[in-house]
């Protein structure tokens, strides 16, 4: 199983990072030990004092493929979840400064919480998936998957150009704007069209 992750794939969360908004999918991935399911706690790290959640959309890969053209895309997933790509906003800070790889702050354990799987058939519109996330019952991210820079299906033809992708793999496709640190206590709830899927409580 392999966990994609497209970065700063929000025009405004690029801008409220102060980052380009990228020209091309932004690659990283996450190894298996990091996914948290079943709505377990997340256990805050020792080695970070600047924790971030980012919220996404999360797609399964329904079927193998590589080299998938534009027109074939959409066959190749047809479940999406929500997910949180917790950051150690300090350790990446700290890499990037560097020019080192930044997968310490971001492939760590339990750092890919995953809600439930729905199928996109159920879904009112899979072209414009509207996903929120609150902390301590507060809105703090409001999402559209109508604002990705790359959608759904230029990601499978994207990722698919450099690996085979598998039956099960997951991707996450990238978080809006309204990241922000997360400290002990808090709660965080994730929302799909207004269904509450994911939760997770900081410990």
């Amino acid at each position: 199983m392999k966990i994609f992750c497209i970065g700063r794939n929000y025009r405004d969360h690029a801008k409220e990072l102060n980052n380009p908004v990228p020209k091309k999918p932004l690659v990283f991935m996450k190894p298996p030990s990091a996914l948290l399911v079943n709505n377990k706690p997340f256990y805050y790290p020792e080695f970070t004092k600047d924790l971030h959640y980012e919220l996404e959309v999360v797609l399964k890969i329904s079927k193998n493929g590589r080299h998938v053209q534009k027109e074939f895309a959409s066959g190749y997933y047809d479940q999406v979840a929500l997910g949180i790509d917790f950051t150690a906003r300090d350790i990446q800070a700290e890499c990037k400064a560097k020019g080192h790889p930044w997968e310490i702050a971001k492939g760590f354990d339990n750092s890919a919480a995953l809600s439930p799987f729905v199928n996109i058939s159920d879904l009112e519109n899979k072209e414009a998936i509207k996903f929120q996330m609150k902390k301590n019952g507060a809105l703090v991210q409001d999402g559209d998957t109508s604002d990705l820079i790359f959608d759904f299906d230029y990601l499978i033809v994207y990722l698919s150009q450099f690996f085979k992708l598998q039956q099960g793999d997951v991707i996450y496709t990238g978080t809006p704007a309204g990241v922000g640190p997360v400290k002990i206590g808090d709660l965080l709830e994730g929302f799909l069209e207004g269904e509450k899927l994911l939760e997770t409580n900081i410990k």
